[in-house]
């Protein structure tokens, strides 16, 4: 059974992180990046907010590297 405060824990850090990538796609639009440049960025952006999700959502089921017994 996942607890109450790892699930509390889990949305926290799913929206720290959310507005964090928000934020970065935020300044890759304003810096004005060339066009290829600005679809790497976006894309390496999107792999890192995925695996952030990902080790999130395994630390709430107690697997993964910010799992603490």
């Amino acid at each position: 059974m996942v607890s109450l405060s790892a699930v509390t824990a889990a949305v926290v850090n799913l929206i720290v992180a959310g507005v964090i990538f928000y934020l970065l796609n935020w300044l890759v639009d304003y810096v004005n990046l060339a066009d290829p440049f600005k679809k790497v960025a976006r894309i390496v952006l999107a792999v890192a907010a995925v695996i952030v999700a990902i080790v999130v959502l395994l630390s709430l089921v107690g697997y993964g590297p910010f799992f603490r017994p």
